[in-house]
């Protein structure tokens, strides 16, 4: 027996595949590409492949990409009472506000909703708004989310006031938009339950998944929109706008109006819903919203 194992030539395609380096990527698209081949092939599932390519996405894109403008920004107003601008708090589900001057052109600082409890509990002392705004961070629009996401997390804070190349506020950013850049739509406590399509709230005003199919939409609201060519109220809603809307947009169709609350560079997430009849408007389209003709 030949105690000395037979060498294998050098030429031949073992000997090849033995000597076969793993692909490296050379640029992004081959990164991308190779993460996709990946979930392909069942190496990892397809959330975590949205969350990686989210990941390598944030690192090209700017703050301005995903900025709430300041037309569409729920602010506050210095010199407004509490009590008339505490059903714009409520009505927003937010839990920090922009305070702005009479003109509504300076950021002078950010009102935290949970500083107001002191002020409804009825503690007996004079109110100032000033004594409970927080110093605004402000941030270029050119900033990399990359690096805003950084900011965030190493100073804590959660919210920050977009400027332009000119010192003029431009919009406002928070780290849940940078974040829901990488996993996703993130749902809080004032979004509707994911069973829940439709929700009825203060004011004849309506929370609507954009996924709600339009005969369900007929049925709650005894309309008659078609579903011939759309099967959703999204769709519906942007046949009617006739794009892909910003959030915080609104149009006035078949009897009601129709805002933007949850939207990305794909599709439309949720919907406010109001009847838009004489008496209604008012409380259907907030002032800061921008109204689509």
């Amino acid at each position: 027996m030949n105690a000395h194992p037979e060498k294998i030539p050098s030429g031949g395609w073992i000997a090849r595949l033995l000597k076969r380096k793993p692909p490296v990527p050379a640029d992004r698209d081959q990164l991308v590409e190779l993460l996709r081949n990946a979930e392909h092939r069942h190496l990892i599932d397809p959330e975590t492949l949205v969350m990686l390519e989210g990941a390598l996405n944030i690192s090209q894109m700017r703050v301005g990409d995903i900025m709430i403008p300041a037309s569409q920004m729920v602010v506050i107003q210095e010199s407004v009472d509490p009590k008339d601008f505490l059903p714009t708090i409520i009505d927003s589900g937010h839990s920090r506000f922009p305070l702005v001057d009479e003109k509504r052109e300076q950021v002078l600082g950010i009102l935290l909703a949970k500083d107001l409890l002191a002020y409804l509990a009825g503690e007996d002392k004079p109110f100032d708004i000033k004594d409970l705004i927080r110093k605004p961070v402000f941030v270029p629009d050119s900033k990399r989310l990359d690096i805003l996401l950084r900011e965030f997390r190493t100073s804590r804070n959660h919210l920050a006031i977009v400027v332009d190349e000119y010192g003029g506020t431009a919009g406002l950013v928070s780290i849940e938009d940078v974040i829901e850049q990488i996993v996703g739509e993130i749902d809080d406590e004032h979004d509707i339950d994911e069973e829940d399509l439709i929700r009825l709230h203060r004011q004849n005003r309506y929370t609507v998944k954009a996924r709600t199919p339009i005969a369900e939409f007929n049925r709650y609201f005894g309309t008659e929109f078609t579903d011939e060519e759309y099967d959703t109220i999204g769709g519906l809603a942007l046949k009617a706008f006739g794009r892909l809307p910003a959030k915080g947009e609104s149009l006035k169709h078949g009897g009601f109006y129709f805002t933007v609350l949850r939207a990305d560079r794909r599709r439309i997430h949720t919907l406010r819903v109001s009847r838009s009849e004489e008496g209604d408007i008012a409380a259907a389209r907030p002032e800061n919203e921008r109204l689509v003709s």
